[in-house]
């Protein structure tokens, strides 16, 4: 992409946030001094080609980035078609995002997989070639194609990111994408490790081949630390709820104790019952201060960006602000 980023620093929009003030959060981030935007499609709550689209289309600089969409809800070659379109609207500055998702959601819709990870391969190389021009008649595990070709197709190269979260996933990313997202409850420790399985993947490729490594982080800033912590820990345990038995849990060390939680005092009671350790550890939040050093632990450990998510939502104008003027400047740059 050619838009420079000024701060590693980025705002997630979407899935918590309600629809109307997507665009004027991007605007908010842009105007703030905000590096770049992102745009999470979680089931089920806001839609990403309309909401990127909302975000690009209320901004001018900033590079608008999907992260991610299913591999499965749609077919690729929609998938393809979506992201030609925005490309060509607003050239340079969309990069689109896959993965998976969270199998609890997709088994919400019957869209359990077998080759999860043959349909995340398939979906990103069919799309790569795709956005290239190419046209496509092949029969795969997952996917077919019947001479599908874009009618519309990006004039220029259009990036592709895989959001993954397990050592054969970020493997797989390394490999056939061009960046990685990271999901919310990463750890400092959890992104060291992540990055060694990405570049593991990236083996086989060519030497200048890239992929620039990006982090969700739950978010929340106050001068009252205390209140900011209280107000991630609700959000911390949806998404421990969500994926309790992953390599985020596992390698932060509290898979075990996730587990036994939500055994004994189910999802409703994980948020109290969970150690304050958690809350330090995979959320930044607390005042100005302890979000920087969080923010820095997390670039210092291997991530290229951070993405802010912002808790809690209806506070997320004065939250952004804050983090604009306080925490941003305190972001060491290379």
């Amino acid at each position: 992409m050619n838009n420079e980023r000024i701060s590693p620093v980025g705002l997630v929009l979407g899935s918590h946030m309600p629809p109307e003030l997507i665009a004027p959060t991007a605007r908010l981030a842009e105007e703030t001094g905000y590096g770049e935007l992102w745009f999470s499609e979680d089931c089920f709550f806001a839609g990403g080609a309309s909401g990127v689209t909302a975000a690009l289309a209320a901004t001018e600089r900033l590079p608008v980035e999907l992260g991610i969409v299913s591999a499965v809800t749609r077919h690729p070659a929609i998938n393809a078609m979506e992201f030609a379109t925005i490309a060509r609207m607003f050239p340079d500055r969309f990069v689109p995002g896959i993965g998976l998702g969270v199998p609890a959601w997709l088994d919400q819709m019957g869209l359990g997989q077998r080759y999860a990870l043959t349909a995340v391969r398939e979906c990103i190389t069919s799309i790569r070639r795709l956005l290239d021009g190419e046209e496509l008649t092949e029969v795969g595990k997952v996917f077919s194609f019947d001479q599908v070709k874009l009618t519309h197709g990006p004039d220029r190269y259009v990036p592709i990111v895989a959001g993954m979260v397990n050592e054969k996933g970020l493997r797989l990313s390394g490999e056939v994408a061009d960046g990685t997202v990271l999901s919310v409850l990463a750890s400092p420790a959890y992104i060291a490790w992540a990055c060694d399985q990405i570049k593991a993947g990236a083996a086989s490729r060519s030497a200048d081949a890239e992929n620039r490594v990006s982090t969700f982080v739950i978010f929340s800033v106050d001068p009252d630390g205390k209140k900011a912590k209280a107000a991630v820990r609700d959000a911390i345990a949806f998404y421990l709820a969500a994926i309790p038995d992953t390599d985020l849990t596992r390698v932060y060390g509290n898979r075990d104790e996730v587990v036994e939680l939500l055994r004994t005092e189910g999802a409703d009671g994980l948020a109290r019952a969970m150690p304050d350790s958690w809350v330090e550890d995979l959320a930044v939040a607390g005042t100005p201060d302890e979000c920087a050093e969080k923010i820095q632990a997390q670039l210092t450990a291997g991530s290229d960006s951070v993405g802010l998510w912002l808790f809690p939502v209806d506070d997320g104008e004065r939250i952004a602000r804050l983090a604009a003027a306080e925490v941003l400047p305190r972001i060491k740059t290379n």
